[in-house]
């Protein structure tokens, strides 16, 4: 597992994650072994007459090389199942919260939620200078090692290093470089991400976007004018930010609508509401625009008067009683009729601090943004998708989340969320073991906050209580108010050290690798197994949502995890003779069907190992045994 994915990183390159991404989307230009045929895809560019573009632009910046190899490599953690809000009050929601760093939450998603995320709205750090970012990274890698991984001399990994604990501008872009490229691979062809910034980084992460989603798939820049007041600006009053949109595919992106604003008569029809268009009549007919039905044929002749007939036989048109006669009017679905946005949109900071205030949080974030901004631009990009999936990396006070349960509940819809936030303390420990609020934490610290993750949860249930208490039986029975909990943590040193001086070919067994992954012994709540942990980790490494289908199965009194009919989880210690003799049987006589099993290796001795996998090569059926370290 841990093992495993360090084996990987280590072979990673800069363009690691192009290459994955290219062969996936191209797959003839790879051989065998892997390796991309240069001389094949140029010879295709030449077939069909396309250029190659030879001169033109590019963004650069220090750290860009590392930022493309982060976006290869894997995760080197776990997650850790919140098994106490799981099994409470989340246990039947499809919410999804992450505590823990983005970049490897982000990771960890890539293979259960590739394509499969409609829409991602992100309010990263805006890199003022004023301790809103810094870059994170430690470089842990020798200088050695990142000579040999990006052909640099030593003045060039001084400058690299240079930028650690910085908040320049390559700082910034390092930091969201691979942060996006993983964003990207989890949207789907229909989707879009949404990006709030301001003046500081938005020239760069404009050009950042159009390296990583094309600048063809640029949908556009909005306006959000966000304060009043400023009079003690130094140079110009800046009342605005900016969102950015791009779609991960524009040839199948649907433009962004708002509900129109319907002026028309209403009526109902079989539980549809539609409202009655007669305008299209003067756009149809010119001056004839208010051209009665019955003079239609006269004035238009037979084949337009066919052509009315029809949709009036389909439900599309109705006749308007008018004096002795009729006018044709259109009807048009009150939930599917939309209009453009307007690139210039009015979303008031305060109204942030209003939204929070109404749930009793006030004063705990400085610069929250308000519910009306990702609830106007999640429902124009939902607006004709409401089971969609709303990714959040940067969740801060959970703003998205509050507003995706309000959507919920104003239109019936039945949006899913995914919260990601870093478990930042709102305070400091002293030399001497005492606590000290942050200069941004003191309120939340003083609340009984310790962490920000903590705040954007229960922001999430006072959210959902109020929306159940303000909208009452009119609430869809099926509202989501909740979310499962999971925490994204590194192993311990001395697992790590166990990991390193584990060798499969002995016969002997750390006897306590498997619990080093519980929660209590990586040091956060929530009471969750090492099985439950690996299991988890692994259920999203092989692709497998967070809610999917596991069966206890027992094998002489050992119980391993069965997935989807499919796939056999064995972790535990304790795998007997006597637990593969069971197995066989179970799977010679069909009472369970599985393809691949995979085992913790921590958890097995070679005899045992070897026991299993000889049993395996006897059955009629051929399994895929994982081996998993």
């Amino acid at each position: 597992m841990i093992s495993d994915n360090e084996k990987f990183n280590m072979q990673v390159k800069p363009n690691s994650a192009f290459l994955a991404e290219l062969k996936n989307k191209l797959p003839e230009f790879f051989d065998r072994e892997g390796n991309f045929d240069l001389d094949k895809f140029k010879g295709q560019l030449e077939e069909h007459n396309i250029n190659e573009l030879r001169g033109g632009y590019q963004l650069n910046f220090i750290g860009k090389d590392y930022a493309r190899r982060q976006a290869g490599e894997r995760p080197s953690t776990v997650i850790v199942p919140d098994e106490e809000q799981n099994n409470g009050e989340g246990k039947d929601s499809k919410n999804l919260f992450f505590t823990g760093d983005n970049l490897e939450v982000l990771r960890h998603l890539q293979n259960s939620y590739a394509g499969k995320v409609d829409v991602i709205y992100i309010d990263p750090p805006y890199n003022t200078g004023n301790d809103d970012f810094v870059y994170p990274d430690s470089f842990e890698y020798s200088d050695e090692k990142l000579k040999e991984m990006f052909g640099m001399d030593d003045e060039q990994v001084e400058r690299l290093k240079s930028i650690q604990g910085k908040s320049s501008h390559s700082a910034w872009l390092t930091f969201m470089y691979p942060r996006l490229v993983l964003a990207k691979q989890l949207l789907s062809e229909k989707g879009s991400i949404l990006l709030s910034i301001d003046d500081n980084e938005d020239a760069n992460i404009k050009l950042l976007l159009d390296s990583i989603f094309g600048g063809i798939n640029f949908v556009a820049q909005f306006i959000i004018t966000r304060s009043e007041g400023g009079g003690l600006a130094k140079q110009a009053i800046i009342g605005h930010d900016y969102l950015l949109v791009y779609a991960k595919n524009i040839n199948k992106f649907t433009p962004l609508g708002r509900p129109k604003d319907i002026r028309g008569q209403k009526i109902t029809r079989k539980g549809v509401e539609y409202w009655i268009e007669t305008d299209w009549l003067r756009r149809e007919f010119g001056k004839y625009g208010t051209l009665p039905y019955e003079e239609i044929e006269r004035v238009k002749g037979k084949n337009k008067k066919k052509e009315i007939d029809a949709g009036i036989d389909a439900g599309n048109y109705i006749l308007i009683p008018k004096k002795d006669q009729h006018i044709v009017g259109r009807l048009r679905r009150t939930d599917e009729d939309t209009s453009k946005f307007y690139t210039i949109n009015k979303h008031l900071n305060k109204n942030g601090i209003l939204d929070l205030q109404r749930l009793n949080l006030d004063n705990i974030f400085s610069y929250p943004k308000p519910i009306s901004l990702i609830r106007d631009f999640v429902r124009g990009a939902t607006i004709k998708n409401k089971t969609a999936t709303i990714l959040d990396f940067f969740a801060g006070s959970s703003t998205t989340a509050d507003a995706v349960m309000q959507l919920n509940a104003e239109d019936g819809g039945n949006r899913k969320f995914i919260m990601v936030q870093l478990p930042e303390k709102t305070y400091t420990t002293n030399s001497d073991g005492t606590e000290v609020p942050t200069k941004g934490g003191k309120t939340a610290y003083e609340a009984g906050f310790r962490s920000i993750d903590e705040i954007s949860r229960e922001r999430i249930r006072r959210a959902a209580t109020k929306i159940k208490a303000d909208n009452g039986l009119t609430l869809s029975e099926d509202f989501d108010g909740s979310f499962k909990h999971y925490r994204v943590v590194n192993p311990t040193k001395q697992t790590l050290d166990d990991i390193e001086e584990f060798n499969p070919d002995n016969t002997d067994l750390f006897n306590n690798m498997l619990e080093s992954f519980s929660s209590q012994e990586l040091g956060v709540v929530g009471n969750a197994t090492g099985e439950q942990t690996i299991l988890t980790t692994w259920l999203a490494k092989d692709g497998y949502p967070f809610d999917a289908d596991i069966k206890k199965v027992d094998f002489a009194g050992y119980e391993a995890s069965l997935v989807e009919d499919s796939r056999l989880y064995i972790i535990n210690n304790g795998w007997s003779s006597e637990s593969t003799e069971a197995l066989l049987n179970k799977i010679g006589t069909h009472q369970i069907t599985v393809q691949t099993i995979a085992l913790f290796g921590y958890s097995f001795n070679v005899a045992k190992l070897r026991e299993l996998e000889n049993g395996l090569n006897q059955l009629d059926v051929r399994i895929n045994l994982l081996k998993r370290y």
